[in-house]
C-alpha cells in the first residue's frame, strides 16, 4: 500500500516547520496546533534493558506507519470521488498498517540516519499475547480487543472508537519494539489520501521504473525510465503489489526508492524556500497525519535541519522466504528477530561480527534461521540468500530503478 513514509514525514514535518522560521512563525503555529494527537509512547520503565534511549538525548527514533484507511485522521469517510480516483474500494474504515518503517536520527551529525522498513507481511510475535501472526495485524488486533472490552463496560461509540484506536497503535509499537530491540520515541501516521495530497504539494517526485507495470488492482499504468509522479499517480505507484516478483519486498523496495526520490526532489527544487509550497505541506500534513501528543516538532525540526539529501539510508529488515506456509494466516514473510536486532543494532553501533544482509535472510559467519511457522524446521542461510538475492542500500542522493 504506501510506501513511503520513511523520509516522507520526517522531511515534510521537517519541512512544515524548518522552513517556516524563515518566512513566518504563523506558519508553524498553524501546523503544530491543528495537527492531530494521540497518546501512545508510553513513558520508560526503570527496569527496561538499554535500548535507544540511552543513546544521547538528542538521539530520536520513529515510527512511521501508513495507513490503509478509507477515512481521513480524524475518522470521517473520504468522499466517494476520492476514493474511486484511489481504487479504494468503499469508506469502511479500514485500518491496515501497509507500510511500516522505523527512522533513526542520530545525535552526532557525522552519522547518517537510517530508516528501516518493515514487510507487512512479516511473520512475527505480536504484543498482547496475541500469538505469532501477520505484523499488520498487530494494529486491528490490539483495537479490535480493546473496542469490545469497551463495548462490554458500556461506553458510547465515539469514545470505543477512539481509546481502541490508540489501543491498537500501542500494540503495533510495542511489537515493533520487541522486533527491533528499539524504543520508539515518536509516532507518525499517514493515511492514503494524505500521501496523495502531500505528492502534490511538493510538484511531484522523480521515480525510475527497470520495466513497463500495468496493475488493475493498484491501477499502476506506467512505462519504463524515468518519470514524475504525484497525487493519485504517486499511490498507485506505491501501493501496487501484484504482478512483482519478490511480492511485498520489492514494493517495500519502491517504496524507499519512491521515498528517496522525495528526498531529492524537497532537497534540489527549492522546495523548502517556496511559502507557497510550505503553506501546501503544512495544510495537507494537517488533514491526513497523527503524531503522538509529546512530539516538540520545533525542536525536532532544528535538529534536522542540516540533513541533506544522502544523510539517510533506507534498508528492509533481513527476511527469509516470502512464501512461508502459516497455521492461520497464509503466506508470510519468514523473519528471524535474533538477525533482525543484529541487524538494527549493526546500524546503530557498526558491523557486528556476524552481520546481516539487509531484506535478504544472509548472514556473513555461520548459523541458521528457523522457520517461525513450524516446530522441527530449520531453513540454512545458504538456502535463504539463494531465495532472496542481495540488493544495495538506497540513499536520496540519487534516484534508483526499480521492479
Amino acid at each position: 500500500m504506501l510506501a513511503w513514509l520513511g523520509r516522507t514525514l520526517i522531511t515534510l514535518l521537517s519541512a512544515a516547520v524548518v522552513a517556516t522560521i524563515g518566512f513566518a512563525w504563523y506558519t508553524y503555529r498553524t501546523a503544530d496546533d491543528n495537527v492531530v494527537r494521540d497518546d501512545v509512547i508510553a513513558a520508560p520503565k526503570s527496569d527496561e534493558p538499554p535500548t535507544t534511549r540511552d543513546l544521547p538525548r538528542t538521539a530520536q527514533t520513529i515510527l512511521l506507519v501508513g495507513l490503509d484507511s478509507r477515512t481521513d485522521n480524524a475518522g470521517n469517510p473520504l468522499p466517494r470521488e476520492v476514493l474511486d480516483a484511489l481504487n479504494a474500494g468503499e469508506a469502511d474504515g479500514v485500518q491496515n498498517t501497509d507500510t511500516m518503517m522505523v527512522v533513526h536520527i542520530p545525535a552526532d551529525p557525522a552519522k547518517k540516519a537510517f530508516a528501516v522498513s518493515l514487510p507487512r507481511d512479516s511473520y512475527v510475535d505480536i504484543a498482547g499475547g496475541y500469538g505469532t501472526h501477520k505484523l499488520n495485524s498487530a494494529y486491528i488486533r490490539g483495537k479490535n480487543a480493546e473496542a469490545t472490552r469497551l463495548r462490554n463496560a458500556g461506553a458510547d461509540d465515539a469514545t470505543v472508537e477512539s481509546e481502541s484506536t490508540t489501543a491498537g497503535r500501542k500494540n503495533l509499537i510495542a511489537t515493533i519494539q520487541n522486533l527491533t530491540g528499539l524504543t520508539i520515541d515518536h509516532y507518525a501516521e499517514i493515511n492514503l489520501f494524505g500521501f496523495s495530497e502531500l505528492t502534490s504539494a511538493v510538484g511531484g517526485v522523480p521515480v525510475c521504473l527497470n520495466q513497463p507495470v500495468h496493475d488493475k488492482y493498484s491501477g499502476a499504468n506506467f512505462p519504463a525510465g524515468e518519470q514524475v509522479l504525484q497525487g493519485v499517480d504517486a499511490l498507485r505507484f506505491v501501493r501496487q503489489r501484484h504482478g512483482l516478483e519478490n511480492g511485498d519486498l520489492d514494493r517495500v523496495r519502491r517504496q524507499q526508492a519512491f521515498l528517496a526520490g522525495l528526498a531529492h526532489q524537497l532537497f534540489s527544487s527549492g522546495t523548502l524556500a517556496s511559502p507557497t509550497r510550505i503553506s501546501a505541506l503544512v495544510d495537507a500534513l494537517t488533514r491526513s497525519v497523527v503524531l503522538d501528543r509529546n512530539w516538540n516538532l520545533m525542536s525536532f525540526a532544528t535538529q534536522v535541519a542540516s540533513l541533506t539529501a544522502d544523510d539517510i539510508e533506507f534498508s528492509t529488515i533481513p527476511t527469509g522466504t516470502i512464501n512461508l506456509s502459516t497455521p492461520y494466516d497464509g503466506s508470510a514473510v519468514e523473519v528471524d528477530p535474533e538477525q533482525v536486532r543484529t541487524y538494527v543494532q549493526s546500524l546503530l553501533n557498526g558491523p557486528a561480527p556476524s552481520t546481516v544482509t539487509p531484506g535478504s535472510g544472509t548472514v556473513s559467519g555461520p548459523g541458521t534461521v528457523s522457520d517461525p511457522g513450524t516446530t522441527d524446521r530449520s531453513v540454512t542461510v545458504q538456502k535463504l540468500a539463494q531465495e532472496q538475492p542481495e540488493q544495495q542500500t538506497i540513499t536520496a542522493a540519487g534516484i534508483p530503478c526499480v521492479n
